[in-house]
């Protein structure tokens, strides 16, 4: 089993400006993690907007046997438009065959510049059949998928994203970080945390840095509690990564990737940042245009108004808004609809002190769903049902 040796601090004087993912030099060296209903092309084109272009932003995560199958929701989530270079696809599967097969799709029909392989999902549903964040516990079964996926990705660079194991007694983090250099993958992503915690407490950055002692051969990019961009700069000073994933952070908040590049760029450069701090008119304008690029997708205005919902209160966190308001623009269903409700309220509030916060899911559980007999023998020949293999984004 993994242990957990000390380890000496890193301190730099400013972060490395660039990543590099196989051919590709992503600069500065953030990236926008996958979630579902959430990373679709609108709001990647947003958070490219506001970064200038600047970082890498991959697509939801995409379930290997949906792909294959050619589902007609999964064809329309792989789509990407003529200015995301590179193009970035996560991918989820639990059957070593399926996934090669998956990424030998992407190769043959060029569908993407670059495959990140997810093994971060706390989901119960999908932990119980063993797994997401479960299945790396299975060394094997997790060599046997990295193979198929780097041995069918052909000049593509293939990456994983995982979390530090099943829990405290069960960490997998160190293993499947060297079996991964072994199979060729190019980067490894960690989120902090393990999957009993789900969403809470405090993200581990210290199993970040442990991450990279043992694994220096690649690049380790680090997840977790990046609120702000200064978390950023102080997550890679403090652990020696060499990048960060941004998740929940990002929620409501596209012009995040923009303060990042503003944040590297003043660390390397040597001076004080400046960050964006939106008026409540100028998060009224994003909303509007988040909501119309949602229908522009989805040809269809009040489905894009309807897909929108779930973003308001992210949005909306911290402003004089009022409850009533938000659960209004909540049903909303047309952009017209959404404009007069936002006219109502004082559109020159600043943005509010403490906004920059935690967001999004703060869950956590006691313990991990898993098939019986699970945590028997983590080098078994163990396979996945194809009922783990849910369209459930996560890690």
């Amino acid at each position: 089993m993994d242990g957990q040796p000390d380890r000496p601090h890193h301190f730099e004087e400013a972060p490395s400006m660039t990543l590099q993912i196989g051919p590709h030099s992503v600069q500065p060296p953030v990236v926008l993690a996958p979630m579902a209903g959430i990373t679709n092309a609108p709001f990647r084109t947003l958070c490219r907007e506001f970064s200038g272009g600047k970082g890498l932003f991959v697509s939801e995560m995409i379930t290997t046997r949906a792909l294959v199958e050619r589902d007609a929701k999964t064809m329309r989530l792989i789509h990407f438009d003529g200015t995301e270079k590179p193009r970035s696809i996560q991918l989820y599967g639990v059957d070593p065959v399926t996934v090669g097969k998956a990424v030998r799709m992407i190769v043959d029909e060029d569908l993407a510049d670059h495959i990140d392989l997810n093994f971060g999902c706390p989901v119960p549903k999908v932990t119980r059949k063993g797994g997401g964040s479960a299945l790396p516990y299975k060394r094997n079964l997790l060599r046997s998928i990295l193979r198929e996926a780097v041995g069918n990705a052909g000049a593509l660079p293939v990456t994983m994203k995982m979390r530090k194991g099943i829990d405290d007694d069960h960490l997998t983090f160190l293993d499947a970080g060297r079996i991964a250099v072994e199979e060729g993958v190019t980067a490894i992503a960690l989120h902090g945390r393990t999957a009993a915690q789900h969403y809470s407490g405090t993200a581990d950055w210290d199993a970040i840095a442990r991450l990279k002692e043992a694994v220096p051969e690649i690049p380790v990019l680090g997840n977790g509690d990046i609120w702000s961009a200064e978390d950023a700069v102080r997550m890679m000073r403090e652990t020696g990564c060499d990048g960060v994933v941004v998740g929940r952070g990002c929620l409501g908040r596209p012009w995040l990737f923009g303060d990042l590049v503003e944040a590297f760029e003043a660390a390397e450069e040597g001076r004080e940042p400046s960050y964006a701090r939106p008026t409540l008119r100028d998060v009224a304008a994003v909303m509007v245009r988040h909501a119309r690029l949602l229908g522009e997708w989805l040809e269809d205005e009040r489905r894009g108004v309807i897909d929108f919902r779930k973003h308001v209160a992210w949005y909306t966190k911290g402003f004089s808004v009022g409850s009533e308001l938000r659960k209004k623009l909540a049903i909303a269903s047309s952009l017209d609809e959404m404009g007069a409700l936002l006219s109502e309220v004082d559109l020159d509030q600043p943005w509010p002190v403490g906004a920059d916060g935690p967001r999004g899911r703060t869950s956590g559980r006691d313990r991990v769903v898993l098939p019986d007999g699970w945590l028997d023998d983590p080098f078994d020949g163990a396979t996945v049902g194809t009922e783990a293999e849910l369209d459930t984004s996560g890690g």
